[in-house]
């Protein structure tokens, strides 16, 4: 795994250096579901759709990854943390919701990544079923500090409600608040193996925008994160804007 010495270097430039933040209207905060794709494009020269008005081409193309498998539907009672539109872009503009969320904090190696996700997961899995409460989101792990050797991160699991009097525990896990407010999704389709391709595509694309976000990063596994070499798995990375 690469992706702490190609991904974090230019985020934290972009985040401290750059000159022009993205401008966002002064408005009542959209409902948590609102999104709005970004003018991105799949593929070159696409027929055209007489029931469809024509839309003027973008000033860059973001070409995803390669696709893996199909992957297996989510679970329904575990959404994510923001729905997709119908028609969602390569890249979308989203806001993102401040859901209740059982927390674990860790470190690992880049090489033990999902291992050590895992893991933590699990132990919140079983912490929550312990004390009787039911996961309410997708697993979601916030990358906080990232080193060439390692990482420290956030491993959340979205509740309903978090629990007036948390359940002890051993392992230090606590309750707060999912990360919130305006971000850019990128979609991830493969296998974990190949994420740093996802990032060299968001990191390229907010330099050519000259947009400005936070120095830390937020990855949904909207199926779950079985191996590095799974090519069904689905992610979300959310780039919390400034």
């Amino acid at each position: 795994m690469t992706r702490c010495r190609r991904l974090v270097p230019a985020l934290c430039a972009l985040a401290a250096g750059l000159a022009t933040a993205m401008p966002l209207a002064a408005q009542q905060p959209p409902s948590p579901a609102q999104t709005n794709p970004l003018p991105t494009t799949t593929a070159p020269n696409p027929p055209a759709d007489p029931n469809k008005s024509a839309a003027p081409a973008p000033e860059q193309a973001i070409v995803p990854p390669p696709a893996g498998q199909a992957a297996q539907p989510a679970d329904p009672s575990r959404p994510p943390l923001v729905a997709k539109p119908a028609e969602a872009g390569d890249v979308d503009e989203v806001t993102l919701p401040a859901k209740p969320a059982a927390i674990l904090s860790g470190k690992a190696t880049w090489e033990e990544a999902v291992p050590s996700l895992q893991k933590a997961f699990a132990q919140i899995e079983a912490d929550l079923a312990k004390a009787g409460i039911k996961p309410a989101g997708r697993p979601i792990a916030v990358f906080t500090k990232t080193e060439d050797a390692g990482f420290d991160f956030e491993a959340m699991i979205p509740v309903a409600t978090a629990p007036a009097t948390p359940p002890a525990s051993e392992d230090g896990l606590r309750f707060g608040t999912t990360p919130s407010g305006k971000a850019l999704r990128f979609a991830h389709r493969g296998s974990y193996e190949g994420i740093d391709s996802t990032y060299e595509t968001l990191t390229a694309y907010l330099d050519a925008k000259d947009i400005v976000v936070q120095d830390k990063f937020v990855e949904e596994y909207v199926t779950d994160l079985k191996d590095g070499a799974d090519d069904t798995l689905d992610v979300n990375i959310y780039a919390l804007l400034k």
